[in-house]
């Protein structure tokens, strides 16, 4: 993985889940999408390629893979979706908060190694 300024894309990506945790909570429906593209982008700055289907069956791929099902959840409820249901949601929201927190930690680490 190669990392950009891991400090920098720390304290950024760390200021705007702040700014849409509170609605995580209050409104998640609404906040999910968000959240989901605030993740999709720490994934990509960390080297993670979520479109490489060769990357999705690698090391990466639990991952990938976990990420990927949390944005069908967000896909689907962004297009108004009966299928899913508010536990989906919740479901999203956790998974994508541990992948938040997993590249968060990576993130750490890089810039303690600097």
């Amino acid at each position: 993985m190669s990392y950009d300024d891991p400090g920098l894309n720390r304290h950024e990506w760390e200021s705007e889940f702040a700014s849409i945790e509170e609605d995580l909570h209050t409104d998640p429906v609404s906040a999910l999408p968000e959240f989901d593209s605030l993740v999709a982008r720490m994934l990509n700055n960390a080297g993670y390629d979520l479109d490489d289907p060769v990357a999705r069956e690698g090391e990466e791929r639990e991952v990938i893979a976990d990420y990927l099902a949390a944005h069908e959840i967000t896909r689907l409820s962004e297009g108004g979706s009966t299928e899913i249901s508010s536990g989906d949601v919740a479901a999203a929201i956790n998974a994508l908060r541990e992948l938040y927190d997993f590249i968060v930690e990576n993130y750490a680490a890089a810039d303690a190694d600097l």
